[in-house]
């Protein structure tokens, strides 16, 4: 079991839900925490200022920021212990609909940023026996229409880190995915629609979701107990479930969920 106090704890997309409450509660349990955000300004007024805290300004499609980011943790605090690879966006939008460039965009944020922070990561995590993790979602098991590109890059990013985990499988390093579910957070408010726009506003009831804090409390005990993956939410371990055993009813099941939601764009086939 590894306890994160006086860890050093790298986190990407720290300026919002997850992220931010990811932070908070690692420097709560006394790690040194580093959070990157494209806008600093938002970021550093997250936080009350602390020698255990770097906030860096950093954009994760850009390979240079990544490595320059991981970099300034090591001249800091001399490694890595803990990687996690947050950042992200979402989108919905029908396939057919969507500008092929906001498929891209989530390829290049969900995918490449966790590829670009755990390679210049990795070299340190090794040397310390650290943990890289992903915040995946259950979109990663099971394709969510209306989510073509979120759902591929979640899928990319599960099967990238499966497979990091198993080359390290006797390095003493460990890595692992956590699917939150449906969680209340930033991410549906600026989910990319058909045009690359931000959404503005999320189709769910996010008072009947959970909170971002409990999830950073699953997602830092896992990581703490080296869990292989966490699936989070009732409802999330039931569509992990039900779609490796009853595919077909699954795709049924999935549809109907999503044409129920307000202003579903599956609603265009009806």
């Amino acid at each position: 079991m590894l306890s994160i106090e006086n860890k050093v704890v790298v986190i990407t997309g720290g300026s919002s839900g997850i992220g931010r409450a990811l932070a908070a509660a690692a420097l709560e349990h006394g790690a040194k925490v580093a959070v990157c955000g494209r806008d600093l300004e938002k970021l550093q007024g997250n936080f009350t200022p602390t020698a255990s805290l770097l906030c860096f300004k950093a954009d994760v499609v850009n390979e240079a920021d990544c490595k320059a980011f991981i970099a300034a943790v090591v001249q800091k605090w001399g490694g890595v212990d803990v990687l996690v690879n947050n950042a992200g966006i979402s989108m919905r939008a029908l396939f057919q609909d969507v500008d092929l460039a906001v498929i891209k965009e989530l390829m290049d944020v969900n995918f490449w940023g966790t590829v670009y922070c755990t390679r210049y990561a990795l070299p340190s995590v090794l040397e310390r026996k650290g943990v890289v993790a992903g915040v995946s979602s259950v979109a990663g098991y099971r394709g969510l229409p209306g989510r073509t590109g979120y759902s591929a890059s979640k899928f990319a990013m599960q099967g990238f880190l499966e497979a990091l985990r198993t080359e390290l499988l006797y390095s003493g390093a460990h890595v692992m995915w956590v699917s939150p579910g449906f969680t209340a957070s930033n991410i549906r408010n600026v989910a990319r629609s058909s045009d690359g726009s931000a959404q503005a506003e999320t189709p769910l009831d996010e008072q009947k979701l959970m909170t971002a804090e409990e999830c950073a409390h699953i997602i830092l005990k896992g990581i703490e107990k080296r869990k292989r993956t966490i699936v989070m939410t009732r409802q999330g371990k039931l569509a992990v479930w039900m779609n490796k055993l009853f595919p077909g009813i699954t795709d049924r099941l999935v549809y109907k969920h999503f044409l129920n939601e307000p202003d579903s764009p599956l609603k265009k086939y009806h």
